[in-house]
């Protein structure tokens, strides 16, 4: 779409796909900073097997010269998982508006009831939304960014459906304050993504663990002789393709437990990914007797970390191999390989994460409700999101 534009200095241009994005334009602001925001992983997203996500890219202009990308993704949902949300968070709200939403969902549960509008990536955790050129700095960045954002969603509202605006996953509040709670915008906790970083030194797990707690360094230990006799190995895309089915029913026991089913990936990502990202892009398979029973992908960043990506694993035999917490310190274990600073191990399960020596980092998004309906579940919704309560482990030695 040709430029648009916002003020006297200031333009924009939109695209629905990313192959339609002026490489040049988009690659001077994405720079290689994260490969959740190149345009060969958003092409992967967009052509994927989920009828329910869209996708719109903005390259945003200063007196001609790019300076900013956004990223959109827009989700259409049923009215059922409203109807699971109802049942576990407003039992106690009497509101005779929200008894006749719920009846509603009741009686329209295959109808879409939300157009979600989300700055940032559904299914990764992060800040993969927004880049803009530093010299901008932050207040002129989000003035920006929210007129866009307004301008964006009203054109892909659909008639008569309720409809929110969700900025996600920031590490700090996002500033200036009053910009957003000027324009509406509310903030809430999420669950913490889990960070492990790699101490200084450290070349291998055995390093690693000798610094825990004489309690912890056993239960490693006892974890690490758990999983013997399981074959465990680097798959390429040939391998992957082999065992996609069984990776993609591994990765489905995973998503089926998740407290919100957003969006499920498609059949063939694991192996699509790879070939786009051979040396970025990892994938180990754990095999029993030959069968594939659990799997672990992760990215090696620019940024000098290790992302840990999708997982799955045989719950049944998860107790007898410790499935799970060999998964963990495996990456970290690659990490360490890489010579990686940090681990990035996602949210989700933080007690355990925590006794693999990660640390909790909070997590922010922000929310625009775009009529009464969804003005009126809002809280709920955010309850819903809420983390839930949990204990933090410290399996290092105490420091004398």
């Amino acid at each position: 779409m040709p430029f648009r534009s916002l003020n006297d200095d200031f333009s924009f241009s939109l695209y629905e796909k990313a192959i339609a994005l002026p490489a040049n334009d988009w690659d001077a602001i994405s720079n290689k900073n994260t490969i959740f925001l190149e345009r060969e992983y958003l092409k992967i997203v967009e052509t994927g097997e989920h009828t329910k996500l869209m996708s719109r890219y903005v390259i945003v202009y200063h007196k001609g010269k790019p300076c900013g990308i956004i990223y959109f993704q827009i989700v259409d949902f049923k009215a059922g998982i409203f109807g699971e949300l109802m049942d576990n968070q407003v039992q106690d709200i009497k509101s005779k508006r929200l008894n006749l939403f719920e009846k509603y969902i009741d009686s329209n549960k295959d109808e879409v009831l939300l157009r979600l509008f989300t700055c940032g990536n559904n299914l990764v955790s992060g800040e993969y939304g927004y880049l803009f050129d530093k010299k901008l700095g932050e207040d002129q960045s989000h003035t920006i960014l929210l007129k866009i954002v307004e301008i964006v969603s009203k054109e892909e509202k659909l008639a008569r459906t309720i409809s929110a605006i969700l900025l996600k996953d920031f590490h700090t509040a996002l500033q200036p304050v009053e910009l957003f709670e000027e324009e509406k915008y509310s903030n809430f906790f999420v669950e913490p993504n889990l960070v492990v970083e790699i101490p200084a030194g450290v070349d291998s797990v055995a390093n690693y663990i000798a610094l825990f707690s004489k309690k912890y360094r056993n239960r490693a230990k006892s974890i690490f002789k758990s999983i013997e006799g399981v074959e465990i190995k680097y798959l390429n895309s040939e391998e992957i393709k082999q065992h996609e089915k069984q990776i993609y029913k591994l990765y489905e026991g995973i998503f089926e437990k998740a407290k919100f089913k957003l969006i499920k990936l498609p059949k063939d990502y694991f192996s699509v990914v790879k070939n786009a990202f051979e040396k970025e892009f990892t994938v180990k398979g754990y095999f029993f007797e030959g069968k594939l029973i659990a799997f672990a992908s992760s990215f090696l960043m620019p940024d000098n970390s290790l992302e840990a990506h999708y997982i799955g694993f045989d719950y049944e035999l998860n107790n007898q191999y410790n499935l799970y917490q060999n998964i963990l310190y495996a990456m970290i274990d690659e990490a360490i390989k890489h010579k990686r600073s940090k681990v990035n191990l996602g949210r989700t399960a933080a007690e355990i994460k925590t006794t693999v020596g990660a640390k909790a980092e909070n997590l922010i998004c922000y929310i625009k409700p775009q009529n009464t309906i969804s003005k009126l579940i809002q809280k709920p919704f955010i309850s819903f999101l809420q983390p839930a309560e949990w204990i933090p482990r410290n399996p290092f030695k105490e420091e004398a």
